[in-house]
């Protein structure tokens, strides 16, 4: 096998605006250059916080290590005197400096980004899964921890938790520490840890709000909240039907039921219930409506006190976008 090509005097750019496969990828990138070199130095820095003299301190040597392994996250945040010295860096990359780049995708800092592409580093994308691809997720995930899940464990436990991979990471993580044995995860012991979420998901919620049957939407909300579904996996689940709307009304391909559920990224069952949303919605109104998700989402990360309340507002907000009956 050929051996692995040395991090130092190399450049690896994470983009996207998953945030946990992000942080892995830096995780990878940090052990990687830590293991060829294991006395490198190593710098982690906000880019809203970084300066020139930081930046220089960061990429050179210093009377302590010979190499250092560099990291400056979020780039769309990194003030505009530091692009260059930045692009610099990614042209003509040390060769000891492991350097690595992180941008949380978006249009912000994009045209810094699409520079430092050109220079050819080792780009990492971290894209949101799509709802078809988290069983295959979940199965690695559990995989990694040395273990294994049967299929239907795996569904429900999608349904249970949502579709945020922190959630499902940690989740995955607790079914695994408390097995009793070395065996495979069944749905039996998935529900005895996550019945109660499953009985009223974050994508009921969703479905309700979306269908126009908002009081309904609003019980299901609190029954939710009671029972420790997490105020952020339904602000996911709105986010990830909506854009799923928005997909399936600008798709006018005519393709199969199959691949067009491949295209939005859901199964082939989900599409009927998706045009049935459809019909009360139009492309101004889910705009609109993803714009409500992404305030309640601030709101529920601490934005703001109260996020059931902010949950509730964001339900009657999406609520008024749909189009009259």
């Amino acid at each position: 096998m050929a051996a692995a090509a040395d991090p130092f005097g190399r450049v690896t750019l994470v983009t996207g605006p998953e945030s946990l496969l992000a942080e892995r990828a830096v995780e990878r990138a940090v052990l990687a250059a830590t293991k060829s070199r294991p006395d490198a130095e190593i710098h982690d820095v906000e880019a809203v916080r970084l300066e020139p003299a930081r930046l220089a301190e960061m990429t050179g040597a210093s009377l302590f290590a010979t190499s250092a392994v560099a990291i400056i996250r979020d780039l769309a945040n990194l003030p505009a005197e530091l692009h260059d010295p930045v692009l610099t860096l990614a042209k003509d990359p040390q060769p000891d400096v492991a350097l690595v780049l992180v941008h949380g995708g978006g249009q912000k800092g994009r045209g810094l980004v699409d520079k430092i592409k050109k220079t050819k580093p080792e780009v990492i994308d971290c894209p949101v899964p799509k709802p078809s691809e988290l069983a295959g997720f979940v199965v690695a995930e559990t995989k990694r921890l040395r273990c294994r899940m049967s299929s239907d464990a795996v569904k429900f436990l999608i349904d249970a938790v949502g579709h945020d991979l922190r959630a499902l990471v940690g989740a995955v993580s607790q079914l695994v520490a408390d097995r009793i044995d070395d065996g495979e995860i069944n749905s039996e012991m998935v529900k005895r840890y996550f019945g109660g979420r499953a009985e009223v998901s974050s994508f009921n919620v969703a479905d309700a709000v979306l269908s126009g049957h908002t009081v309904e939407a609003l019980e299901q909300l609190r029954w939710a909240l009671s029972t420790g579904v997490p105020p952020v996996l339904v602000t996911s689940a709105l986010a990830g039907s909506l854009r799923g709307l928005g997909r399936l009304q600008a798709n006018r391909s005519g393709m199969g039921d199959n691949d067009l559920a491949r295209e939005v990224g859901v199964p082939p069952w989900k599409l009927r219930s998706m045009r049935a949303q459809l019909r009360g919605w139009d492309a101004r109104g889910l705009a609109s409506a993803i714009g409500h998700v992404a305030l309640a989402d601030a709101d529920v990360k601490g934005a703001a006190d109260g996020p059931e309340y902010a949950l509730e507002r964001c339900l009657l907000a999406i609520a008024s976008c749909r189009r009259p009956a």
